[in-house]
């Protein structure tokens, strides 16, 4: 089976992607990597608009590929041009352009139940990638992402989730606001916090609709959110004097959605 070349229109278009204003202009970004691409396959939620593989690799052969090939756009890129597209230091042979999903209307998501996650100022793109990837393992209701958080199709975001990127609505906006009308509906929100005045986890009864914020690595949850109304959770160390100051922002969100998703009613 033999596959066109890139255009170079296309190779312009996968270079763009790498900068968020284009993404957001063309409504699209990209996945590589065979395990990844095959889940998004699989999944059916995301659309694949085309294939790229590094000729050097020469995935399309296989015949785990054959059939995609045939269905889906499919490109070749020289080695190279594979290397200055791909996000890794080692290329993984197969890139996926895929749409980016539209947002979630708000009072949508607030009339669903289970458990959302949200974000405020989360800046590292694998902390983010790592929490999606768990919050769709444990059938997360929806993410928010508020202002100074790293784009959701950040290639690094999207190479952390492993091929979970797009597939829980979401919504980008003010947190506050966003917040306060979830609570509108009934959902109890719990910022992840390790002062002392924080309940600790274990001790937490959720309801049917719970929201985990995540704060900032380095700052924490803005305190403009940290309203009467919320809780502020810790996660407890079985150390009197623990050995580190505080969590991971994904290990602690990886934890909290472990111990909810637990106890949902």
């Amino acid at each position: 089976m033999t596959l066109n070349s890139a255009s170079n229109r296309q190779v312009t278009l996968l270079r763009k992607l790498n900068r968020k204003k284009y993404r957001y202009k063309e409504q699209l970004f990209l996945i590589e990597g065979a395990r990844a691409v095959q889940q998004i396959l699989e999944s059916g939620i995301i659309s694949v608009r085309a294939l790229f593989f590094d000729e050097d690799q020469q995935y399309w052969l296989q015949d785990e590929w054959r059939l995609s090939s045939k269905n889906i756009e499919s490109c070749t890129l020289a080695g190279d041009l594979f290397a200055e597209v791909s996000d890794t230091d080692t290329p993984q042979g197969v890139l996926a352009l895929c749409r980016i999903p539209d947002e979630a209307d708000i009072d949508d998501l607030a009339m669903s139940q289970g458990i959302v996650i949200a974000f405020d100022a989360v800046q590292d793109p694998g902390n983010l990638g790592t929490i999606i990837r768990t919050a769709t393992w444990f059938e997360a209701s929806g993410i928010l992402s508020g202002k100074g958080t790293v784009d959701l199709f950040h290639p690094k975001v999207v190479r952390g989730t492993a091929g979970a990127t797009g597939t829980i609505p979401h919504k980008n906006g003010d947190l506050s606001e966003i917040l306060s009308a979830f609570e509108e509906k009934g959902w109890s929100i719990f910022l992840l916090d390790a002062g002392d005045d924080a309940v600790s986890l274990p001790d937490i009864h959720p309801t049917g609709k719970s929201i985990i914020v995540v704060g900032n690595e380095a700052h924490g949850i803005n305190a403009d959110l940290m309203t009467e109304r919320r809780t502020k959770v810790r996660i407890p160390s079985p150390q009197k004097r623990p050995q580190v100051e505080s969590l991971n922002a994904g290990v602690a969100a990886s934890i909290a959605l472990y111990d909810l998703a637990g106890k949902q009613s």
